[in-house]
């Protein structure tokens, strides 16, 4: 009797070692996911989450099963939301490439999917803007946690832009991201990505300090008739693809590749109604996703050039960013 008592307590002990040692390896390989991330020690948890503000949680994506090794675990979001936010939270799931069941947040998820080191279409921006207006001004204790799959780029992309939303510059904003979200100071760093929360800010207006007007522009159509490339070494193995044909509408995206291997070199996004004077420039510094192979053939004044034809005169239609997208109707807007 005694040995098998022994046996047993062995087993017992055996098993809480594992678990143990699960646990402490599975925080040790989050916290090495989440790299200069800041995380949230609360209720015994370590999670990858921050407070950007007191009302606005940006966070990695809420795992199950496997990923919930190196994700935040599903239960313990769930858990620490019901702590510190119980009824008066909502989430919203930025990604494209993964879901989840609603029940798992009482029912309180909106989804805003878009590509991971990507753009949205700017109407996607209000959209989420807009929500996220609208469920903090229902009651002032509700916050809302956003997240896409790490919890910092595409994230980072769409706090700001609520934030301008609010009235805060775009630079204002990456800089209160880049601060409350890591520990290094590299808040959003995709250029493009950069670059739509500037198309966001132009976008807005704010009348006698009223909530903004949001004016979206019109898709605008231009030809793109050259790129060119300066200080580059051996030119002759780069090629591009855009996301469409030569006669470029909306959001648009040009990949540069390295023609023997197909290496991608970078890329870049931007939006054809704010070409300035048939013309885009783009230092290494501007474009997303360089790596060292391009790095290798850019010289020190590298810059890529898109030349756009001038946009034929049309009395009829108004093309400026003051247009109105369709179905904005000023007579929606909130009163001051």
């Amino acid at each position: 009797m005694g040995v098998n008592a022994t046996t047993l307590n062995h087993n017992v002990l055996a098993s809480q070692y594992k678990l143990i040692n699960y646990l402490s390896k599975s925080m040790f390989i989050r916290r090495l996911v989440s790299k200069k991330r800041r995380r949230l020690l609360v209720g015994g948890y370590d999670l990858d989450m921050s407070y950007i503000t007191p009302r606005i949680l940006a966070m990695s994506f809420p795992a199950e099963r496997v990923k919930a090794i190196y994700r935040n675990p599903m239960w313990q979001v769930k858990n620490v939301l019901e702590m510190k936010h119980h009824g008066h939270y909502k989430v919203y799931n930025l990604c494209i490439e993964e879901d989840y069941d609603p029940s798992h947040f009482d029912g309180r998820v909106e989804r805003f999917p878009f590509d991971d080191n990507h753009v949205p279409p700017l109407p996607l921006v209000k959209e989420l803007c807009e929500s996220v207006h609208s469920w903090l001004s229902s009651d002032p204790k509700n916050i809302v946690a956003i997240h896409c799959m790490a919890g910092k780029g595409r994230t980072g992309l769409m706090v700001c832009s609520y934030l301008v939303y609010t009235g805060m510059l775009g630079e204002e904003a990456l800089q209160v991201y880049a601060d409350k979200r890591t520990t290094n100071n590299l808040g959003v760093t995709i250029p493009s990505q950069r670059r739509y929360i500037d198309y966001w800010q132009k976008s807005l207006s704010f009348p006698d300090g009223c909530f903004p007007n949001v004016s979206l522009p019109k898709p605008i159509s231009r030809v793109l008739q050259q790129i060119r490339i300066y200080d580059v070494r051996n030119i002759q193995t780069v090629f591009f693809i855009l996301s469409e044909m030569q006669e470029v509408t909306g959001d648009v995206r040009v990949t540069f590749y390295e023609k023997n291997l197909g290496v991608r070199l970078f890329y870049a996004c931007f939006n054809t109604a704010f070409i300035e004077n048939n013309l885009l420039q783009f230092s290494i510094l501007e474009l997303d996703k360089v790596g060292s192979k391009a790095r290798s053939i850019a010289g020190p004044e590298f810059r890529v050039e898109l030349h756009f034809s001038p946009i034929e005169p049309n009395p009829g239609l108004n093309q400026s960013l003051s247009a109105l997208s369709d179905g904005d109707d000023p007579s929606d807007r909130e009163a001051c």
